[in-house]
């Protein structure tokens, strides 16, 4: 892996080989992410999920990215209706009306994949099928646009106009990043507009989530030292894919099996 010096920025560059393995690693996670969407049910419970994703990491040989990262406690993070990142799976049951982030991510080879998927528990409201659907089109519009010579804020402009004219918020205190050998690299990915950022180019591996409340913009983070909520109590959605920067474009590596 080559190292690209940006300012104080220090990218990775991924040679074909380091590329496959975090294809292979991406190729996992969707599986477990797909099977978990499955169990997305009313009644089930935080827990049980996290114990299946637990149980199918092992199956497949590869290592949770989450479980002791800066001490968190669980495999997943699990994020119900106001809870915007980082929730702690509990006994806590999923409730008809709910809405839910899965954020999940897996060790293959010493290279790392992050994805997350949000659903509705059972039938929700208009409402809320069309907030989840516009975190979604905004992760697809941004990943469409990734490809080499494109700078950082083209992307994050691109999130932020479509959640912003949908009437919700991007919340600022949280961002994509660069990933490889670590779960958190350079570049930062904002969801919004802020500095210009590095140019992409081929080689570089990044995690796109945009992070959106249907309220303002402001989290706070609860006595567990983990949990961020929105500060005014709407509800919140993330959702992300890991991509490979190629010549012809961005390839998704955390795909879900067709």
């Amino acid at each position: 892996m080559k190292i690209w010096k940006e300012g104080n920025l220090r990218i990775g560059i991924k040679d074909s080989q380091e590329i496959q393995a975090m294809r292979e690693g991406g190729k996992i996670l969707g599986i477990i992410l797909h099977e978990l969407e499955q169990m997305v049910v009313p009644g089930i419970t935080l827990l049980e999920l996290d114990k299946k994703a637990a149980e199918m990491m092992a199956n497949h040989h590869v290592k949770p990215s989450f479980l002791g990262y800066y001490g968190f406690p669980n495999v997943l993070c699990i994020n119900v209706n106001d809870v915007v990142v980082h929730g702690i799976p509990d006994k806590t049951e999923l409730h008809e009306g709910d809405i839910v982030t899965i954020d999940c991510g897996v060790i293959h080879k010493d290279f790392q994949t992050d994805s997350a998927i949000q659903k509705g528990v059972g039938k929700i409201t208009p409402e809320l099928t069309k907030f989840l659907n516009t975190a979604q089109k905004a992760l697809d519009k941004a990943i469409e646009t990734a490809k080499p010579g494109i700078r950082i804020r083209t992307i994050s402009g691109v999130i932020q106009d479509i959640v912003e004219k949908n009437g919700y918020s991007v919340v600022r205190d949280l961002v994509g990043h660069g990933i490889g050998h670590k779960m958190h690299e350079d570049p930062p990915v904002p969801n919004f507009r802020d500095e210009a950022g590095p140019m992409l180019q081929t080689g570089m591996t990044i995690a796109i989530e945009p992070i959106i409340c249907m309220g303002n913009r402001k989290v706070k983070t609860l006595r567990d030292g983990w949990t961020m909520v929105s500060a005014d109590g709407s509800y919140a959605t993330q959702v992300e894919h890991t991509i490979a920067i190629t010549q012809k474009g961005a390839e998704i590596l955390t795909k879900r099996p067709e």
